[in-house]
């Protein structure tokens, strides 16, 4: 009995249009550091996890909804992080999916 190799994908890419916030008026942080640290960590997830709901195939989507509340008072690289947290949640299949 012979074992099949795994069916990894070699190369996983997500690009995001726009990361639209609501409930950040009057957050004051530098969006490059947000968007530097939303990159760093949602690449780590991805590395790390996968993308659950592309074990199908190529997917495309158009909003994650319903995704966790994030906490207030976070710095730039905080908020960042979280940010990715939230979004790789969506991407494993909790919240709503828009297609």
């Amino acid at each position: 009995m012979g074992v099949s190799p795994s069916k990894e994908p070699s190369a996983i890419r997500v690009e995001i249009g726009e990361l639209v916030l609501n409930g950040f008026d009057g957050f004051r942080a530098d969006p490059e550091r947000v968007s530097a640290a939303f990159e760093t960590e949602l690449t780590r997830l991805v590395r790390l996890h996968g993308v659950p709901l592309a074990s199908g195939g190529p997917l495309a989507l158009d909003a994650l909804l319903g995704l966790p509340p994030l906490p207030a008072g976070l710095s730039a690289r905080r908020l960042g992080q979280e940010l990715a947290r939230a979004v790789h949640e969506g991407l494993s299949g909790h919240g709503e999916v828009s297609r």
